[in-house]
């Protein structure tokens, strides 16, 4: 994590001196507090601070791209900053006064909090980006058996928890921001465990025998809890937990998209019955529809599912972006010419994706720098992949959207034989190819008129299926 002093110490202690001194009283009644930093290689002139998924406020960027906003009554509890198209949370105690440090090219690793309430939304972040890393060394461990991956994240867990308590004592900090900081802790190690099953089973093509107390923490888990409505560890989870509950072991249908659209409406049913408050709910029905709209396209089943969609949510400008991405899918069936869609390449021209595929059979595959582990797992199956098949052309597509830092990242891998490309407007990246998620794999054939739309490089037969595929073309 960089020092908040290293490059503008100036400007934070002039607004800690001026707004902030530590021996300043406050009334009972007095919730002042104070919100401000600076960017570094700014992408807007305003950062977004809001709660729950609601803008508050809209903050201008001066000319030397620092920011304040004074707000004269602020209640403690956890709140969002946003530089499009980042975001990050912040947690405020009575009459806090903090500044952040951003640095729009390496967002979160950027982050860095000074001033009054620095303390723990520096553990916030800490805590946030520790669990990035272990993500880049979980990829592997989804191939183990069950007790070596439980030792393993187990393991981990114990490690941060210890971590979170010497700090908790150290910092006495508020039960308010602990149910944070403990949540966060929590959701991301429940999540990890409720992953397996499905990753164990789309990478080695096994179904795992569970432990029968392997699920028990979710009997302490409060699902309709306000605090937690856009809270996004707990939203993640609960994503994954339902993809557990919904399973297919039992469903008999032969049909593999009978059996998609039977799970995903489960999901539904699941969500509708055991989350009651309205906020976590719509959001977990749109993750949801996202996700099966990605999985399965059987236009008659499509119609099915959007409808059992729209009985449940209640968000109506959610509806409408669910059914605008439900319409796009139908653009991608087989047998449909993709999308042309421009690209940046490493020189910085400008490339279509027809002239990408320049009559060739191609692969796109998708990556972020956020997700690097993926990234690397990606480029090694790719590797692995040409060997195999060196007819088809495989195009890795950045979609993070920042040419520069893409550039750089590149530098640090091996990608040799892989042509590198980056999004110029994800927007439209995701309207016309919906993307939404980075395990999509898109083939095509040397005219550009798509194969399938919707693989994964991950799925244990997918070789298999490219070998399929050349000896029909």
């Amino acid at each position: 994590m960089v020092n908040f002093t290293s490059y503008s110490f100036a400007f934070c202690f002039l607004i800690i001196t001026l707004f902030s001194s530590c021996d300043k009283k406050y009334a009972d009644d007095d919730f002042q507090a104070y919100f401000g930093g600076e960017v570094t290689n700014p992408t807007k002139r305003y950062v977004l601070f809001g709660k729950d998924s609601e803008t508050m406020d809209t903050i201008p960027l001066n000319d030397d791209n620092t920011f304040l906003m004074s707000f004269r009554s602020l209640k403690p509890g956890l709140y969002t900053f946003k530089h499009e198209p980042e975001y990050q949370y912040v947690y405020f105690e009575k009459n806090d006064s903090i500044m952040v440090r951003i640095n729009s090219r390496d967002f979160d690793e950027s982050i860095s909090f000074c001033g009054r309430g620095d303390e723990k939304n520096n553990f916030l972040m800490e805590l946030y980006l520790r669990n990035e890393k272990e993500y880049d060394h979980l990829f592997p461990m989804f191939d183990k058996d069950i007790e070596s991956y439980v030792s393993y994240t187990d393991s981990i867990y114990d490690e941060n928890k210890k971590n979170y308590l010497k700090r908790k004592n150290d910092l006495a900090w508020s039960d308010g921001f602990d149910f944070y900081a403990k949540s966060l802790l929590d959701f991301n190690y429940f999540g990890k465990k409720e992953m397996y099953p499905k990753v164990h089973r789309i990478r080695t093509g096994e179904t795992p025998t569970m432990p029968i107390n392997f699920y028990d923490y979710r009997k302490n888990i409060d699902f309709n809890n306000s605090k937690l409505s856009s809270f996004a560890p707990f939203i993640t989870y609960v994503s994954h937990m339902l993809d557990n509950l919904a399973s297919t072991e039992n469903i008999t249908q032969s049909n593999e998209v009978d059996v998609s659209l039977t799970t995903n409406i489960q999901k539904l049913r699941i969500a509708d019955t055991l989350i009651k408050n309205e906020k976590i709910k719509n959001n977990l029905l749109n993750s949801i529809a996202f996700n099966y709209f990605l999985e399965d396209q059987n236009i008659v089943n499509n119609k099915k599912f959007l409808g059992e969609y729209l009985q449940h949510s209640t968000n109506p400008t959610a509806k409408n972006e669910i059914t605008e991405i439900s319409k796009s899918i139908s653009n991608l069936n087989s047998g449909n010419h993709l999308p042309n869609l421009i690209f940046y390449r490493q020189d910085g021209s400008q490339i279509s994706s027809d002239k990408l595929i320049n009559g060739q059979k191609t692969i796109f595959y998708f990556w972020t720098e956020n997700f690097s582990s993926h990234f690397v797992e990606a480029n090694k199956k790719v590797a692995h992949l040409k060997r195999q098949h060196p007819g088809y052309k495989f195009i890795a597509v950045n979609i993070d959207g920042n040419v520069d830092k893409w550039r750089g990242v590149i530098k640090d891998y091996n990608v040799d034989g892989i042509t590198q490309v980056s999004c110029s407007n994800f927007k439209e990246l995701r309207k016309k190819w919906a993307i939404i998620k980075i395990h999509r794999t898109i083939i095509v054939n040397k005219d550009g008129e798509i194969i399938n739309a919707f693989t994964n490089l991950f799925n244990a037969d997918f070789s298999e299926k490219l070998t399929v595929v050349s000896a029909a073309k």
